[in-house]
């Protein structure tokens, strides 16, 4: 009898353990990225290996490079892609300098003072062509032009003052500016009356707190002459001159990437959401439509996305940068800007 217990125990338990386990199993296959994120890095035959450095956490904001990826168009370009996460201890200066990235992607003025700092960067490409930076305002406040933002304060992020500064000055305003980190709970609480956002993201993320479109004042940056352009590719010039059709490769997928991620923006959420799960970012699907949406509009026109970099925007933003004391020397536009891309 005892040895017949033991034996049913036996059997219970390896059952239910089989079915604990086949449970499991069906449970990570439900949520694991990789049902949506396909193992398309297996076959490397032929293939270049590159690495990519983002300039923040994996969300739509980058939804050209992860689609180009999981699709496959690098690889149709010969690229072996690797996408860097984002690290808040690693700066681009770091990795791209000592060739552990070849290409990242950049804000203009963070990239000017990368070169003036040392590290010979070029500009390859630039699929921003107007500044999503601007700054918000409730209509509780009074605050309905820039006249009324003097002797107000105002929510900057720190490390991002230059454009802020430059607008309070040209406008001879005098506001208190008070550092910031990422999020708009200052703002939201009233403890500013001014704060700083990126349409694409910030702007909705206060919108969905609670503040409809008609309570919000918005100022964009680039309304008043301030049109700081955002993301460009960008490489060691060495790597330039070394490969240069890797480099043109590069940026034809990454555009190829892009024109697909908007034409087919359920698809593009659906990686980004993935990829941002699997490295544990939490992410809302609703706000990540709105970026994607807000990217279209400042990245694509005409069925097409741009990479060009006019002299204009390039001279404008290395001058706010000189005459601020930022940088000792603005770097000739033609050494600086290098297209792989004729537009």
């Amino acid at each position: 009898m005892k040895t017949l217990r033991l034996l049913t125990i036996l059997i219970s338990g390896f059952i239910s353990i089989w079915i604990f386990s086949c449970k499991n199993q069906t449970s990570t296959r439900e949520e694991n990225p990789e049902t949506i994120i396909g193992n398309t890095d297996n076959v490397t035959t032929g293939l270049q290996k590159v690495t990519f450095l983002p300039y923040w956490v994996t969300t739509a904001q980058f939804a050209g490079y992860y689609m180009a990826k999981e699709l496959g168009i690098y690889k149709k370009y010969g690229i072996l892609l690797d996408i860097i996460p984002y690290q808040h201890f690693i700066t681009t200066t770091d990795l791209i300098g000592s060739g552990e990235a070849d290409f990242a992607a950049m804000w203009l003025v963070n990239a000017i003072e990368v070169r003036d700092s040392g590290t010979d960067i070029v500009n390859i490409a630039q699929f921003s062509t107007r500044s999503s930076l601007m700054l918000i305002t409730k209509k509780s406040s009074g605050i309905d032009d820039l006249e009324d933002m003097n002797d107000r304060k105002a929510g900057i992020w720190i490390g991002y003052e230059l454009q802020p500064t430059t607008l309070f000055k040209k406008f001879h305003l005098n506001v208190e500016i008070v550092p910031i980190g990422n999020t708009n709970n200052l703002f939201l609480a009233d403890g500013v009356d001014i704060t700083i956002a990126n349409w694409f993201d910030e702007y909705h993320s206060i919108y969905n707190s609670g503040y409809d479109v008609d309570e919000l004042n918005t100022f964009f940056f680039a309304d008043y002459g301030l049109n700081f352009l955002e993301d460009g590719i960008y490489c060691l010039s060495e790597k330039l001159k070394q490969d240069p059709e890797l480099c043109t490769a590069f940026v034809d997928a990454t555009r190829e990437g892009w024109e697909l991620a908007f034409n087919n923006p359920e698809k593009a959420l659906d990686i980004v959401v993935a990829y941002a799960r699997q490295l544990n970012i939490p992410v809302n699907r609703v706000h990540q439509r709105w970026m994607l949406n807000r990217y279209r509009d400042l990245y694509y026109s005409e069925g097409k996305t741009t990479t060009f970099l006019t002299k204009k925007d390039y001279t404008f933003a290395a001058k706010v940068l000189k005459e601020s004391g930022l940088i000792s020397e603005i770097p000739p536009y033609g050494e600086f800007y290098q297209p792989v891309i004729k537009n």
